[in-house]
């Protein structure tokens, strides 16, 4: 009986085993080519995401600087097309998937921490109003409230001996890299030549101060949020070429952003149970007199 009992649970293991690997295979077969996370620049955590109707939201503060962090989980190098907004990061044009973007070699994790200005200066992300947003002072602010990665893979070639990666990943510098048809913005050394059609637009002079500045800044406030164009930071980044494999991306992500406030109010967040208040018929204990007359108006 000691025997038979034993061999069934051998069995029973093993198929638990196989079971678990399955589903070990499936979870690893289920990878994104590449993570997308957005990180608050001021605690250096990874902002957390919320789900609805398929899509993925992230909560930021008004005035907070944030990143992008990208990592590339395949077995070969990728191009990652990125926007802010509707907006090229690095090249500042209206965003679609056939410009510019950065190369991210296997297993390279890299935080993106702003719009990019040359290849050694970004000007950081920061959260703002929608109408003190880069997308919205240069005239698009349609788009605003959205971060997107496109991510292509490289035609099969001999593969390149990658750079040395320092201990600390996200501090390792991407390549990126700059299609013969894409002219970037004047603005950086290595575009002389670039036309000035290609160039954004420049961001438009400030508005006449209002009378009543408390209620612009309640106005501002209540303002859907969107990404300012920050002080410029020192980021290093060499030119590469690549040659994608297709036409179009493997992968897509998108996610949206905006307050806490705004996301609850929509539906996005749901407001935890110890956040939730219900009126009080008898707030204080019972007091003697009668009732008090209010106070002047002033």
């Amino acid at each position: 009986m000691a025997t038979g009992t034993t061999a069934k649970t051998l069995r029973a293991c093993m198929v638990a085993a196989a079971i678990m690997a399955g589903l070990g295979q499936a979870a690893c077969a289920k990878a994104d080519p590449v993570d997308l996370q957005v990180v608050d620049r001021e605690s250096g955590q990874v902002l957390p995401v919320w789900a609805r109707h398929g899509r993925l939201y992230v909560a930021g503060d008004p005035g907070g600087r944030y990143s992008l962090r990208v990592t590339n989980n395949t077995g070969g190098r990728v191009k990652v097309v990125m926007s802010v907004d509707g907006v090229n990061v690095v090249s500042g044009q209206t965003a679609s998937w056939r410009q510019t973007g950065y190369v991210i070699y296997p297993g390279q994790t890299y935080d993106v921490t702003g719009w990019r200005k040359s290849n050694d200066e970004v000007a950081a992300f920061t959260f703002a109003p929608l109408s003190e947003s880069y997308a919205a002072r240069t005239g698009r602010p349609v788009e605003v409230g959205v971060i997107g990665i496109a991510v292509f893979q490289e035609r099969a070639a001999v593969a390149p001996t990658p750079p040395a990666i320092s201990t600390d990943r996200l501090r390792t510098p991407p390549i990126m890299y700059k299609p013969e048809s894409v002219r970037p913005p004047i603005s950086a050394p290595f575009m002389a030549g670039a036309a000035r059609s290609a160039a954004p637009p420049p961001p438009p002079p400030p508005a006449p101060a209002m009378a009543q500045a408390g209620r612009a800044d309640a106005e501002r406030s209540d303002e859907r949020l969107g990404t300012g164009h920050g002080e410029r930071e020192r980021s290093v980044v060499t030119m590469v070429s690549f040659e994608a494999a297709t036409a179009y991306p493997m992968f897509t992500r998108q996610i949206e952003y905006d307050t806490y406030a705004h996301l609850v109010a929509e539906g996005v967040i749901r407001r935890p149970l110890a956040e939730v208040r219900h009126p009080r018929p008898f707030p204080t204990a019972p007091d003697a007199g009668f009732v008090p007359d209010p106070p002047d108006d002033p």
